[in-house]
């Protein structure tokens, strides 16, 4: 499996290169910010057509992501729909599949600030989830410990051979684990921007996504 594994608040996880965590123990898999319907939604608000797989790509990625870790538990952090309309006219196909993916899982949606969770799709909705030690929820709380979030869409760069690659990224202190956002279309924050040095402590790491799973210094 593609990840690099590490301990957080004396438990042990994989931040996968997908960005997706995986909590072996609890046989877990957390994904944030799915943003589904995002492109439908670009064009019912602003005009602008973009091409209308960012769904299927999103779902295709995380049933791969099922399949290799055969995940008993799955928590989605937040946002997992672009906004509400776009949670209640999801097309059919992807509504089905959806369904798919939660048979025989334990399935719980964290609200966001995008949409309240998609009640009408099964599992468990929450404001926030603690389990052991960890507790999950959609935007980090600056006093909070333990904390596992979403919500910023972290990206950091890493400058290699003279060229400068950024790529979305988990953000890892000793208090929190922020992740990337796992949709398509979804953008990013820096981690350099103010609102995320200010957030995690000086000797935070970035772990970057893509083809291999990369802990770095935590660009400022």
């Amino acid at each position: 499996m593609n990840g690099f594994s590490f301990s957080f608040a004396q438990t042990s996880l994989v931040a996968l290169a997908t960005g997706a965590l995986w909590w072996p123990e609890q046989k877990l898999l957390c994904v944030s910010d799915l943003h589904l319907g995002k492109s439908e939604r670009i064009a019912r608000r602003a005009g602008t057509t973009l091409p209308p797989y960012d769904s299927q790509d999103t779902l295709g990625r995380l049933a791969d992501d099922l399949e290799r870790t055969q995940a008993d538990v799955v928590v989605c952090l937040g946002d997992s729909f672009d906004d509400l309309q776009a949670a209640h006219t999801i097309p059919k196909q992807e509504r089905l599949w959806i369904t798919s993916l939660q048979a025989g899982r334990k399935w719980i949606w964290i609200e966001g600030n995008h949409d309240p969770g998609p009640v009408e799709l099964g599992g468990t909705h929450l404001i926030d989830l603690q389990i052991e030690r960890l507790i999950f929820r959609h935007i980090a709380q600056q006093t909070a410990r333990n904390e596992i979030s979403g919500h910023y869409h972290p990206k950091a760069q890493l400058k290699t051979r003279g060229q400068r690659i950024t790529r979305p990224a988990f953000l890892l202190d000793q208090d929190r684990l922020i992740l990337p956002a796992y949709g398509r279309y979804t953008g990013g924050l820096s981690s350099q921007s103010t609102v995320l040095s200010d957030l995690m402590l000086k000797d935070a790491v970035a772990i970057l996504t893509g083809p291999k799973a990369l802990p770095i210094p935590m660009p400022r």
